[in-house]
């Protein structure tokens, strides 16, 4: 089943050309629980990763998610993101590559406390035989394993929220005011940057932005992935929430199984329903990465 963001209830160009700049577009993964195979783009499943090539482990310090007491040993990696280029034709891939893995350490690391990301591109073609997706680590929280997801790639065009320059806002807020008070449309929750795991667009900050510059060339890093507790929160589903997963008129979604399901699909709970966004530099020939992380 196909997932459809609703149709965008005020026309954000019209009502503010000043924003027509700002516009990006992002993937929305939409994952649902299901039973995806090594082949499929996916949240939580098993990777179309090569036989011979050693399955990436984290020897680095890390610390229990609930104790913060330190692990000692390696651990290997879990699947979180494997997407296909022909469900995202749009997104960045690499010359070369229509294959983007994501994986990390399902501990708490450094001083953000969050699991350690890395990224990998391949071309699908040149994996022949699929190894084995290993289990993932006994002691590690299962709220940093994402439950086994198909995925449901849907474009969409957004706008910055928290990324809007102040000057902007400023100029903005008061005609943001007018239109929620005429019309229920908060500009913020509904109207802005979408919730949920999504490629691409603009990262879904919890608290306020922090881009990391690339230790190479020093310059800004784009955005390549959100990864969120969460697909929605307090009022957002109002907007967000895909139409197949909507409650019926007047039912509230907490009391609708599908639209409860779509809320938290893969079971993931990073700190207090926060995020981990990681971006890439692609002025650099191998695009080194970063991540940052936040919460409520």
């Amino acid at each position: 089943m196909n997932r459809r963001t609703p149709p965008r209830p005020v026309n954000i160009e019209e009502q503010f050309p000043e924003l027509r700049p700002w516009r990006r577009e992002t993937v929305r993964l939409h994952p649902r629980p299901g039973r995806p195979s090594s082949h499929d783009s996916s949240v939580g499943g098993p990777l179309l990763w090569p036989q011979d090539e050693p399955w990436p482990v984290c020897d680095g310090e890390h610390y229990d998610r609930d104790t913060q007491e330190p692990y000692e040993g390696e651990v290997k990696l879990v699947p979180v993101v494997q997407l296909h280029r022909t469900h995202a034709p749009d997104a960045p891939f690499p010359s070369g590559h229509d294959l983007l893995q994501v994986l990390w350490c399902p501990y708490d690391h450094g001083e953000l406390l969050c699991p350690l990301p890395r990224v990998y591109w391949r071309d699908s073609r040149d994996v022949h035989k699929v190894g084995r997706t290993p289990s993932p680590h006994a002691e590690a929280s299962e709220k940093y394993i994402p439950d086994p997801c198909a995925v449901h790639p849907e474009q969409v065009s957004e706008y910055p929220r928290a990324d809007l320059p102040p000057d902007l806002y400023d100029l903005l807020s008061e005609r943001f005011d007018r239109m929620e008070r005429e019309t229920g449309w908060g500009y913020e929750y509904h109207l802005s940057a979408a919730p949920g795991i999504k490629i691409g667009g603009y990262p879904g900050w919890t608290q306020d932005p922090v881009w990391p510059e690339c230790g190479w060339c020093e310059q800004t890093m784009d955005h390549l992935l959100t990864v969120s507790s969460w697909e929605y929160g307090g009022t957002e589903w109002r907007t967000w929430l895909p139409v197949e997963d909507r409650p019926s008129a007047g039912e509230e979604p907490w009391h609708c199984e599908r639209a409860r399901t779509a809320q938290n699909p893969a079971g993931l709970m990073l700190a207090d329903a926060g995020g981990i966004y990681i971006f890439e530099c692609r002025s650099c020939p191998d695009r080194p990465t970063d991540h940052w992380f936040d919460c409520s």
